[in-house]
């Protein structure tokens, strides 16, 4: 099982080999399919920078597919009430992105750094204060879950 992780890895295909050499039924990957998660809210409108970043190093969920042999892809939505604290797990809670704290534990924000993301941080706390993010995104706000681009790879041997 691999969360979240392959996008980080610095040789993919040896990562995806010793996969396939240790695992005896069945491989696991959550990853993120970045031409969707691209449409985030957060990183469409406050941080495009960070989906740049992202852009550089993103896996395309058709190649690691393909690399495990024909893994099947499940399209995971994310919960309004997630508390994981990955990426898109406060989408209805945009005010936690302003929590240095929150954007330490999601690996996009942390290795972008602040001096990139300051900026849009800025915008966001301006749009939270005078009910802009609220009135662009009303639609959200009923929504229990949301396709952010998480996607399951299982791939049984």
């Amino acid at each position: 099982m691999a969360l979240l992780t392959v996008h980080h890895w610095s040789d993919l295909e040896a990562g995806i080999g010793e996969l396939l050499r240790i695992a005896r039924r069945r491989i696991v990957v959550l990853t993120f399919d970045q031409d969707v998660s691209r449409g985030f809210w957060l990183l469409d409108e406050y941080l495009p920078e960070a989906a740049a970043v992202e852009d550089t190093r993103a896996v395309p969920v058709e190649r690691l597919a393909a690399l495990l042999g024909g893994a099947r892809i499940e399209t995971v939505p994310v919960p309004h009430d997630c508390t994981d604290g990955f990426l898109a797990a406060f989408w209805r809670r945009p005010e936690a992105y302003l929590d240095p704290e929150v954007r330490a534990g999601i690996s996009l924000l942390a290795q972008t750094g602040d001096e990139i993301l300051q900026p849009g941080l800025d915008r966001l706390s301006d749009d939270l204060g005078s009910g802009r993010w609220h009135r662009r995104h009303a639609d959200l706000l009923d929504r229990e879950a949301l396709d952010a681009g998480y996607r399951l790879l299982v791939a049984d041997l």
